[in-house]
This record gives C-alpha cells, structure tokens and sequence, in this order.
C-alpha cells in the first residue's frame, strides 16, 4: 500500500512492467510466449471441431471437455494477447486504462472461477460412470449436463463481483506502474494509497470458497471412485476404469495446486517474479497442456482425431 497524501490525484491509467529485466532477449520470449498461445489456440480449437464433428464422442464426458477447451481459449486470450503487446513494444502496448484494467481482472477471475467449477462438473460425472453405471443415463442426462454447465458459468460469473467493486473503491494515486504481464489483485494492491486489508481479506475468502466448494465436490468424487475400483476384483478391469478418469485428475492436479499457491494466501508482498512465473504456469502452460493430455491418454478423442483430420472424412461429408 503506499501511503496517501492530498497532492496526488487519482490514476486512470496503468502501465504494464511484464517481465523487465528480460531486455536482451524479450524477442526470444515473445516468439515463445507466441507459439504456445498459437498452440493453445489450435488444440482447443481442434478438440472442440472433434466433439462437434465426430457423433461417437456426443456424450457428458466429451461434453464438458468441450467446455473446458473453450473456457482454455477465452482464458488465455485476456491475458496474453496484451502481455505480448508489452514485449514487442507497440505504442500504447503497455498502457491500459483503470476501467480496461478492472475488467481484464473480472473477466480473468470469473473464467478461473467457472473451470475450478467445471472440472469439479466433470469429476461427478467421472463418479457416476464408474461407481453408478447403471443409473448414468439417469442422473447424467443431456438435461443435466446442460445445468450442470449453466451453475458452473452463472456461479463463475458472480465470483469476482464483490471483489471488483472493492478493487473499485480503492485510491489509487500513483506510481502507476503494474509489475506483472496482466491486471492481477496482488501488484494492483501492492499500487492503492488506500487501507488494502479488508479487501486481502475478502480475496482471501472468496478464493478460499471456490477453490474449497469446488475441490471437496472433486475430493469426494474421486474418493468415491478410489473406494469402488478397490473393490473390483479384475485388474485390468480395475485399469480399464480408472484410465477414464487419469487424463481429468491430472489437469486438476496442475490447475489446483498453482491456484491454491496464489490465491489461498492473505499477503502480498511475497517474489513478484516467482508469481509471474507461477502466473505463467497456470495462465499459459496449463491451457496449452489441457488439451494433450486429454488426447494422448484417451484412445476415443485420438481415434477421433484421427477420423476428422483424415482426407476421407470431408471427402464422405
């Protein structure tokens, strides 16, 4: 927080540091950074094409995951479009405006929240398939799922709300400068002449709610689904259904524990560059691994894959 006096005015624009210190070799970077953002986007944008095309994958499991891959797409476009601008130093690419800022860290949040709510979506309807099967096409209806998404981006939505309008009772008066790649709560707290400590408070507990809610529904799934594959007595039936659900377990693993590692915690002042690269992590890797693990390890979303890309498919369609 810095300290407030009656000369300074109110900012209404801030300026992005990025990753400063990187100067020699910022072009290395932003072909990086842009070839994974260019990957993101076309493994997100082919899984969705799949699922749409390929009639053998319309079912929940596949469903969801369109979800996810486009919730990856829209994710990583608020953030690294400008973080891109700041490293090839366009004019103005630094540069962005209170109200640009408020909303890059609403629309940020409220897609974070909606994953951590859709991947637990996702880890009940991995529980049904395996230790309810018979009554999966009951309680895992079209209906269902179609709710089940709405809850997830209705409850995502109203995630940041509270905090935004907090963010937006804060003085900020200068420096104007944000020492991050995008508008995220700490750096911009770390900026307000203001009195930050009900707002860590309140960042603290609505972060702890969705991470808590959404993984206790994951932690409860899978321990549920851990209890009836021991309880199966064939192991290569035991591997056969745990296999469905690997790929999902680990992108919560990856996604849940660099979120709890910056969101859970009351303080901010800790490394600024180790949350960027945390920040990286979750915001970029992440998205851009989602979509080849669900691949790699699902012998249905290859053979699919492997169907709509073929000259044959577009030839019979």
């Amino acid at each position: 927080m810095q300290p407030y006096t009656k000369n300074w005015t109110q900012v209404t624009e801030f300026v992005m540091m990025g990753f400063a210190g990187i100067h020699e070799t910022h072009l290395l970077f932003f072909i990086l950074f842009l070839t994974m953002y260019l990957f993101t986007l076309v493994e997100n944008l082919a899984i969705i094409l799949v699922v749409s095309l390929d009639h053998r994958l319309w079912r929940p499991m596949y469903f969801f995951l369109t979800y996810l891959s486009c919730l990856e797409v829209w994710y990583t476009s608020v953030t690294v479009p400008k973080m891109l601008a700041v490293f090839i130093g366009v004019d103005g690419g630094k540069n962005i405006s209170y109200a640009g800022c408020l909303s890059q860290l609403f629309i940020f949040t409220f897609l974070g929240a909606t994953e951590c709510f859709l991947l637990a979506a996702m880890a009940y309807d991995r529980y049904v398939a395996i230790c309810m099967p018979l009554h999966y096409g009951a309680l895992v209806s079209w209906g269902t799922c179609i709710r089940l998404a709405a809850a997830c981006w209705l409850v995502g939505f109203l995630t940041p709300i509270l905090p935004i309008y907090l963010m937006s009772q804060l003085t900020f008066c200068g420096p104007n400068v944000i020492d991050h790649f995008f508008c995220d709560a700490s750096p911009l707290l770390a900026l307000s002449c203001s009195d930050v400590t009900w707002k860590e408070t309140v960042d603290f507990l609505v972060s702890l709610a969705v991470l808590l809610a959404s993984s206790t529904v994951i932690a409860v799934s899978y321990g549920n689904i851990v209890w009836t594959l021991l309880h199966i007595r064939s192991v290569a039936e035991r591997w056969k259904a745990f296999s469905t659900c690997a790929a999902h377990l680990t992108v919560v693993s990856l996604f849940y524990g660099t979120l709890f590692f910056m969101y859970v915690r009351t303080k901010v002042t800790s490394s600024i560059n180790f949350n960027k690269v945390v920040s990286v992590f979750y915001s970029i890797v992440t998205p851009m691994l989602n979509p080849l693990i669900y691949s790699l390890r699902n012998k249905e979303v290859k053979g699919a894959l492997g169907r709509v890309f073929s000259l044959k498919f577009w030839k019979a369609q």
